[in-house]
């Protein structure tokens, strides 16, 4: 019978990317913990410590969500050209000092400049540590950023958990103080960070047979299907506001359910990602597996959609049956989708320019994460009908994207195309 401590070992061992890798997962699950007792109190503090009016924050958050768009794309070329290590510790310090910076003034236009100075590392994180995922956990790296996205769904809880508790207490000193341990939590990461080695970078790649890398355009901006596939991929991530924006929004105006449902319907989100991010991720191991998922997906999307649209037709059972029925397909969708995107991103990305070309598919959560909002808000103002008319254009963005691929997916001899057999790392 095996020891707790030989199974502990064991558990270990079948996290793809070694020790470093693990490193990073703590990393990952502490960085989560800092933004999620920061993320929720985040308007609050502009209202109540720093003085801003609603539009004032607003118009502040808006130019922020603008900015940071460019932090993905910039985070991508520099990773090409840096140890990739150094950059995410950069990252990190500077998201920290951004939002330390905020605790200096109470000015307007002072405290949109460091937000929006701040956004530009925050958006850069993702394309980071897919980056990471890639060059450390090779063929693995679907199962590796599976695992990373559990821990950070667990580590946002625990952020979440610790700022309702510190808001409990009814003082505004509160809010300066989750700001302070969000800024803490930056540099443990920053220094567990540098302690992790520099992954094998795909620099110079040694082909090895057929299954040698084909001609591609060096850069990411004059590469038509890339960018289309970023386009479409805009599309999709669009699950994330509508579970995290529209639902809760929804059940206030349009439903009968009750309004506590919200917050539960949000713990269900992300206990199931908890529960089936990483079994699931299996299905998307492979490229042409990743292209397959999107037919699925675009069923999830249709059936999340017609829910929510089911949700307004009267009644607050079938209000809270149905918001269920949403919130379950949309977050089923929100898994799929993202095991597709992690393959999909890297495996269409020549290897010495790889960097650069997740930094341009960075821009596709970025966008939509600036434009979703305005587009969700859209939906629900022109009534309950609009949602299944979004969910056509989502089964229409997954059904371009499978075809938009085809050529460039061809069934492997390995695990993965993305990851060379042979790498020489220049750093």
């Amino acid at each position: 019978m095996n020891s707790p401590s030989s199974w502990h070992r064991t558990a270990l061992d079948r996290i793809p990317g070694g020790r470093d890798g693990r490193r990073m997962l703590v990393v990952s699950i502490i960085d989560k913990i800092g933004t999620g007792l920061w993320a929720g109190c985040t308007a609050l503090y502009f209202t109540y410590v720093s003085g801003m009016s609603l539009g004032q924050v607003g118009l502040l958050m808006t130019v922020s969500g603008g900015v940071g768009v460019a932090g993905a794309p910039l985070a991508g070329l520099l990773a090409d050209r840096f140890p990739l290590v150094r950059v995410i510790a950069a990252t990190q310090l500077m998201r920290g000092l951004g939002l330390l910076a905020l605790l200096t003034t109470d000015h307007v236009l002072l405290l949109t400049l460091y937000s929006a100075l701040g956004a530009l590392p925050d958006r850069a994180g993702s394309v980071l540590i897919k980056l990471y995922a890639a060059r450390q956990a090779g063929a693995e790296r679907v199962r590796y950023q599976a695992i990373q996205r559990t821990t950070v769904n667990i580590g946002w809880s625990l952020g979440g958990l610790g700022a309702a508790a510190a808001l409990a207490t009814g003082s505004t000193r509160a809010y300066t103080w989750l700001l302070v341990g969000n800024v803490l939590s930056y540099l443990v990461i920053a220094v567990l960070t540098l302690r992790c080695a520099e992954p094998p970078a795909p620099s110079r790649v040694a082909a090895t047979g057929e299954d040698g890398p084909r001609d591609k355009p060096a850069s990411p901006w004059r590469d038509r299907t890339f960018l289309g596939y970023t386009a479409t991929d805009a599309a999709l991530f669009l699950d994330d506001t509508i579970l995290q924006v529209a639902i809760p929004l929804w059940i206030v105006h349009a439903t009968d359910a009750p309004v506590g449902l919200a917050p539960l319907l949000l713990v269900l989100n992300t206990v199931l990602v908890v529960l089936f991010q990483v079994p699931l991720a299996r299905f998307g191991a492979t490229t042409p597996a990743a292209r397959r998922l999107l037919v699925p997906l675009s069923g999830l999307f249709a059936l999340g959609t017609l829910a929510l649209a089911a949700s307004a037709a009267g009644g607050p059972a079938l209000a809270v049956t149905a918001l269920v029925v949403a919130v379950v397909a949309l977050t089923f969708a929100e898994i799929i989708h993202a095991t597709s995107a992690w393959e999909l991103s890297v495996a269409l990305a020549p290897a010495e320019a790889q960097g650069a070309y997740l930094g341009v598919h960075g821009l596709a959560q970025s966008t939509q994460r600036f434009a979703g909002p305005l587009l969700v808000t859209g939906v629900m103002t022109a009534g309950p009908l609009a949602w299944p008319l979004l969910g056509l254009a989502l089964v229409g963005a997954g059904a371009a994207q499978h075809r938009l691929i085809r050529d460039r997916v061809a069934p492997p001899a390995e695990p993965s195309l993305s990851v060379a057999k042979v790498t020489v790392s220049e750093h």
